[in-house]
């Protein structure tokens, strides 16, 4: 992907087998405008087509929300709760990042290091806790379910929340780690009917709603607030 002139996002150009024309989307979790193309068209007729649609492509891209990178004084979600950054550079040379509560304030999160290096202590330390969180929930409805996942996986991932692999590997994004932890256990659930049910047909969501009653309520949620949690920490380009 590369950035054109005019635009503060890269652009990519994908040739499709089964397209009969140009089209155009621009990705809010990826931050990225992307062009659908035949597999006749060459990328000077991706690029008019861009230009020729440059105004709804700018306005589509300011209407996102703000990214929030990973940085000292920030404040950023953790279990769905707000929490401010501090990087200690005093600290440098430690591993543990730490969460500290402070009444009448925000709880904290310190991570010893620069403003260079602490962020890659904490989206490692955010991966740790997601795991620990996503094994526990997959592991308790795996068992109310009657189910054995093969091992589970917390990735980068922004098209999905979770996924479910043939061979049984739950893999889960990270930033569920950010959202409610009712949330987080809805996708663990989610996923865990997968070993059973590989689609999203009546019997998939009976067996999701066996062990997560409120289902509703949390895809409601994921919908209206998920694509928030998409502004926090690394992204792909």
């Amino acid at each position: 992907m590369e950035p054109i002139d005019g635009l503060s996002a890269p652009v990519e150009v994908r040739r499709h087998p089964k397209a009969r024309r140009l089209t155009l989307r621009v990705s809010r979790t990826r931050r990225a405008v992307i062009v659908t193309m035949p597999y006749q068209c060459d990328l000077n007729e991706a690029g008019n087509f861009v230009d020729r649609n440059i105004d709804w492509v700018r306005a589509r891209l300011d209407s996102l929300p703000e990214v929030v990178a990973l940085a000292d004084n920030v404040v950023i979600p953790l279990r769905g709760e707000p929490h401010r950054l501090r990087f200690i550079e005093s600290l440098q040379g430690r591993r543990a990042v730490r969460r500290i509560e402070m009444e009448g304030e925000l709880p904290e999160l310190t991570a010893p290091g620069t403003a260079a290096t602490a962020p890659a202590k904490l989206m490692a330390w955010l991966h740790t806790e997601a795991r620990k969180d996503l094994d526990a929930r997959v592991q308790w409805h795996a068992q109310r379910l009657g189910l054995k996942p093969k091992r589970i996986a917390v990735r980068d991932q922004t098209s999905r929340w979770g996924s479910c692999s043939t061979t049984g590997v739950l893999s889960f994004s990270w930033r569920l780690i950010l959202a409610p932890p009712d949330i987080l256990d809805y996708v663990a659930a989610h996923e865990v009917a997968h070993l059973k049910e590989m689609n999203h047909g009546p019997r998939f969501w009976a067996l999701v709603r066996k062990t997560y009653p409120d289902l509703d309520s949390a895809r409601r949620w994921l919908q209206v607030y998920g694509i928030d949690l998409h502004r926090y920490g690394a992204h792909r380009t």
